[in-house]
C-alpha cells in the first residue's frame, strides 16, 4: 500500500494511529524531525486564511507542540503571533519549543482575557485520543473561544472531540478547519462530530504505508472515492448488448396511501441504468406508475382493503428466479407482511428498506437473516436501525462499532443513512461516504437510493465485484445527484423527485 491516493483514503482509530506512529518511531523517524515537518506543513495552509493577528492555543502534549512550530514559523513570516496556555507542565520536546518561543519573544499567556483579540485561532490544545471531559477552567475558555467570532483552525482534530466516536467530551472546539494529520480519523465520519469539524483537511506527511498495512492489514476503514465508484459501473457496455444482459430488476412497493414510494423507487431503478425494470404495485396504483415509467413492466397486484399488495401476482411463466434482484420496502405499509415474508424466503440478491425493514423487525432480525440462502442489503436510518438492532450498540454513538456488529451478526451487507452513510460487510470491512448535504434530508430520498442500488446490483451479473464496493457506488451516486442539486437550487430545492433528475448529470460530468 504504497500509493498516496489510496493512503489517503484510509481511516484509522486512534490506537491504530498510536500503532503506526510506533513504527514510524522505531524505524529511526526522530519525534522532533516530525513535528517540524507537520508544523511547517500546517503554517503554509494557516497562509491562506485572511488575517495577520494569531492566538496560538497551546495544549502539554504533542499537539501542542505543534501548533507551537507553526507560532515560531508564523512569527518569522512577519505575522503577530500570541499564545494561550493554561498548563503548568508539558512534555518535554513541547516544553523546549514553548521555551525557544519565548525566547523569540513571542508572548505566552495563562489567562484568556491577557491574550489580543486575533484574526483568527490555532487551535492546539488536544489532539488525538484525548478520553477524559473536559473541565473546570478549560472548559470555560474553551467555550469562551467559540464565542469569539474569529475562524479556529484546529490541529489534527478539534480538541475536545473522541477520536473514535466523535462524542463531545464535555466541551469541544467548534472549529472552522481542521488539518487532519497522516491519515483520516475515524470521528471525522461520525455524524455527531461534523458540526465541530468545520472543513476538513488531510496533511499528509508521507506515512509509509508498509506501516499502515502491517497495523490495519488488507481490510481498512475507507472513504469512498469517485474513482472507486465509477470503477463498479457496467461501462462501457459491449456493442452487442441484449437488455436482460443489463439486468432485471424487480421492485415491490407502494400503497394506496403511499403511492409516492413505488414511483421514486422506480425512478432510481431506472436512473441506474438496469435493462428491464418490473414494478409490482396494488392494482389502483398500475395506472399512475405507468404515466410515470411506461418503459417499465408494471405489475398490478390484489390489495388489502387498506390499499397495500395483498400478494403478489406475477406475469405468467414467472417466478423470482426471473430477476437479477430485488428492492422491497419504501411505502408498502405493515400489511404487506406477507409479501416481505415471501420474497425473504426467497434466495434472489435482496435489498430491503423502509417497511421492509420495519415488517423484518417484526420477525425478528438476526434469526431470519442467519436463515436466508440469498445476499442481503439493508438500507436503514437510524430510528429503523435501533428497531432492526435494538440490543445493538445506538449508532447515534458510534455508527461504525454498530453497523460492523449488524453486519457481522447477520451476514448481510448493512448501509447505515447519515451525513457520513457508513456501510459495512459481515467480516468488518467499513466504506464511509465522506461527502453529502442535508438538502438529501427530505422524505422520498432514501426510495430513491433504494431503487438505484437495486438497479446496479441487478446489473452485476457475472461480474466479479463484492456486493458491498455496488452499495458504495450507489451511495456516492446518490450523494453527488444530492450535491449537484444543492449547487444549482440551494438545499432547500432538492426534493427526492428532483433528485432523480440529477443522478445521469452527476455521471455526465464524471464518466469522459
Amino acid at each position: 500500500m504504497e500509493d498516496r491516493q489510496e493512503l489517503a483514503q484510509v481511516v484509522v482509530t486512534a490506537r491504530e494511529m498510536r500503532e503506526i506512529e510506533g513504527r514510524i518511531f522505531a524505524a529511526g523517524m526522530p519525534v522532533a524531525a516530525l513535528m517540524e515537518k507537520v508544523g511547517g506543513l500546517i503554517a503554509a495552509r494557516v497562509q491562506k486564511v485572511a488575517g495577520s493577528r494569531v492566538g496560538v492555543l497551546v495544549g502539554p502534549g504533542h499537539n501542542g507542540g505543534d501548533a507551537l512550530v507553526v507560532a515560531r514559523e508564523l512569527h518569522w513570516r512577519g505575522y503577530d503571533v500570541w499564545i494561550y496556555s493554561p498548563f503548568s507542565r508539558f512534555k518535554e520536546l513541547t516544553g523546549q519549543h514553548l521555551q525557544y518561543a519565548q525566547s523569540l519573544g513571542i508572548p505566552c499567556y495563562q489567562e484568556i482575557e491577557e491574550l489580543p483579540r486575533c484574526d483568527f485561532l490555532i487551535d492546539g490544545l488536544f489532539g488525538f485520543g484525548l478520553e477524559k471531559p473536559i473541565t473546570d477552567s478549560l472548559a470555560w475558555a474553551i467555550n469562551r473561544f467559540n464565542e469569539w467570532e474569529q475562524p479556529i483552525l484546529s490541529i489534527d482534530i478539534p480538541s475536545g472531540i473522541h477520536t473514535d466516536t466523535g462524542e463531545v467530551l464535555g466541551t469541544a472546539i467548534r472549529a472552522t478547519q481542521t488539518f487532519c494529520l497522516g491519515l483520516w480519523k475515524l470521528a471525522f465520519f461520525q455524524d455527531q462530530a461534523l458540526e465541530y469539524i468545520g472543513k476538513a483537511e488531510l496533511i499528509d506527511f508521507h506515512i509509509p504505508g508498509v506501516d499502515v498495512q502491517a497495523v490495519l492489514g488488507n481490510a481498512p476503514l475507507k472513504r469512498i472515492t469517485p474513482t472507486q465508484a465509477l470503477s463498479t459501473l457496467p461501462l462501457p457496455r459491449p456493442p452487442v448488448t441484449h437488455k436482460y444482459q443489463a439486468g432485471h430488476l424487480l421492485l415491490i412497493c407502494g400503497s394506496r396511501r403511499y403511492a409516492g414510494g413505488a414511483i421514486l423507487t422506480a425512478l432510481g431503478g431506472r436512473a441506474s441504468g438496469v435493462g428491464m425494470l418490473s414494478v409490482a404495485v396494488p392494482e389502483s396504483l398500475k395506472p399512475l406508475l405507468v404515466s410515470h415509467l411506461p418503459e417499465a413492466l408494471i405489475i398490478g397486484c390484489p390489495e388489502t382493503q387498506t390499499g397495500a399488495i395483498d400478494y403478489l401476482q406475477l406475469p405468467e411463466k414467472t417466478d423470482f428466479s426471473s430477476f437479477s434482484a430485488i428492492a422491497c420496502g419504501p411505502g408498502l405499509t405493515l400489511d404487506a407482511t406477507p409479501i416481505v415474508q415471501e420474497v425473504i424466503a426467497s434466495d434472489r440478491p435482496l435489498v430491503l428498506d423502509a417497511d421492509a425493514l420495519n415488517i423484518l423487525a417484526q420477525m425478528g432480525t438476526i434469526p431470519t437473516l442467519q436463515k436466508r440462502q440469498g445476499a442481503t442489503v439493508l438500507t436503514p436510518h437510524t430510528g429503523e436501525f435501533r428497531r432492526l438492532f435494538p440490543l445493538l450498540p445506538d449508532p447515534k454513538g458510534d455508527r461504525v462499532k454498530a453497523v460492523q456488529a449488524a453486519a457481522a451478526q447477520t451476514g448481510a451487507i448493512v448501509l447505515l443513512k447519515g451525513a457520513r452513510t457508513a456501510i459495512s460487510n459481515p467480516q468488518g470491512g467499513i466504506w464511509i461516504n465522506p461527502e453529502s448535504t442535508p438538502a438529501l434530508a427530505r422524505g422520498g430520498s432514501g426510495d430513491v437510493l433504494t431503487g438505484l442500488i437495486g438497479g446496479l446490483w441487478a446489473q452485476a451479473g457475472t461480474r466479479e465485484i463484492a456486493v458491498e464496493d455496488i452499495v458504495a457506488t450507489g451511495a456516492w451516486w446518490h450523494a453527488q445527484a444530492g450535491i449537484l442539486a444543492a449547487q444549482e437550487r440551494t438545499e432547500m430545492g432538492v426534493d427526492a423527485f428532483t433528485l432523480t433528475e440529477y443522478l445521469m448529470k452527476v455521471l455526465s460530468e464524471w464518466v469522459t
